[in-house]
């Protein structure tokens, strides 16, 4: 039996309370300022396996799926008619990467609500792939900081030697709540906190990500790189200053121009026309601020949301430059798996455009425990000490989240 998607998309005259719609055991949620979805029930899950393949195969025929849909659409807006989830796990050898079609979506953008009802007619939906769910430590950290500390030391060598330019290093936190955690609860006080960020709830992977990795909405695609971190001031004129050092640190912009540049070649490609902000400029979150670069181009041919994030993942905000020689310093010293962690999140429509992430200021919730994740960018004139701190400060935004 040939497999179609019949989809019927209702505008509501208001929005329902997001925290209301969220299902208790468990859901996907996607909460930025422009566009809020949240899903119920699931039509499809594929696991798209590992390896460079993994953006092929499955992802084709979800893409596939959702473009030969049966759609009745009374909204019209990026987001409604048939969707789906993406999570990905930041190495393509990693299993754990995840697509669903929901068999409901309630969203909401530019003034308008509307709900979403999906049918799924085909083969039997595929089950959860069990993936990288598990907990590998009950509680502590993985590598000390100490260690870590010793790690950035390892890649300053590297660095030093010019087998690297910048690689990203983690650190992966393992805390133990009372009881269980409650994700919509995670999620409400993310949201307060970081209003500005790309919250998500994804299986049992919860955060709010600055770092917009893909938008397409149909020729035009953003990217929003971020790369060169310092902390907020107590006060405006210490803010101001710490931002006039960050934008003038001669580290900072090395760091921050070779993600820029791993970005607009990757998508280069697609562009008939691809432009990159000539200044950085300060991303200004509720504890860090970030360089930020807008990159915008023309999409030549009709490349999805997808293929779009199968190209330009991973970029140098999370990995490094080489990036191969990065991945493999990465998978060699960090000493845990990164899992979903710095991977893509997101979601593609099926006119093929789409909003993704990086999944940073994240954790995995499991029962009363949670992997807590954060990395720096190591580049020559890093300091081991300097960069423990940053992610230090990372770190909180998820550990305040769930305590």
């Amino acid at each position: 039996m040939t497999e179609r998607l019949i989809a019927r998309t209702v505008k509501l005259d208001s929005s329902p309370e997001e925290a209301n719609l969220i299902p208790e055991g468990g859901g996907i949620a996607w909460l930025t300022p422009g566009t809020s979805l949240v899903a119920q029930g699931e039509c499809l899950r594929v696991d798209p396996g590992t390896g460079e393949s993994r953006f092929g195969g499955a992802a084709q025929r979800v893409e596939a799926l959702l473009a030969g849909a049966e759609v009745e659409d009374e909204v019209d807006l990026p987001g409604s008619g048939p969707i789906a989830f993406g999570s990905w796990t930041f190495d393509p050898d990693c299993p754990g990467s995840t697509l669903v079609i929901p068999a409901t979506v309630y969203g909401s953008g530019d003034g308008v609500a509307w709900k979403t009802s999906v049918r799924y007619e085909g083969t039997a939906a595929e089950q959860r792939q069990a993936g990288d769910r598990a907990l590998r430590r009950a509680s502590g950290e993985q590598l000390p900081s100490d260690g870590w500390a010793g790690l950035v030391e390892r890649a300053l060598r590297q660095i030093r030697q010019g087998t690297l330019q910048k690689v990203v290093l983690a650190r992966e936190v393992v805390v133990e709540g009372r009881g269980p955690f409650d994700p919509r609860q995670v999620m409400s006080r993310l949201v307060h906190a970081y209003p500005g960020c790309f919250t998500f709830w994804f299986d049992d992977l919860v955060g709010a990500s600055p770092e917009l990795l893909i938008r397409r909405l149909g020729d035009v695609v953003d990217s929003i790189p971020l790369a060169g971190s310092a902390p907020r001031g107590a006060g405006e004129e210490e803010d101001t200053e710490l931002g006039r050092r960050l934008q003038s640190s001669a580290k900072d912009r090395i760091e921050h121009e070779l993600t820029v540049q791993t970005v607009m070649d990757a998508l280069r490609p697609f562009c008939a026309e691809l432009v990159a902000e000539e200044e950085p400029s300060l991303l200004l979150l509720a504890n860090m601020q970030h360089l930020s670069t807008k990159v915008q181009g023309r999409l030549k041919g009709s490349p999805s949301a997808l293929q779009l994030v199968a190209a330009i993942h991973p970029t140098a905000a999370v990995c490094g430059v080489p990036e191969e020689e990065a991945m493999r310093f990465i998978r060699t010293t960090e000493g845990f798996g990164r899992g979903r962690y710095a991977g893509p999140v997101g979601w593609i429509d099926h006119k093929g455009d789409g909003e993704w992430a990086v999944a940073l200021r994240c954790a995995q919730l499991s029962g009363s425990k949670a992997r807590v994740f954060a990395g720096a960018g190591i580049v020559e004139g890093s300091d081991p000490n300097s960069e423990l701190e940053e992610t230090e400060l990372k770190l909180q935004v998820m550990l305040s989240a769930l305590y």
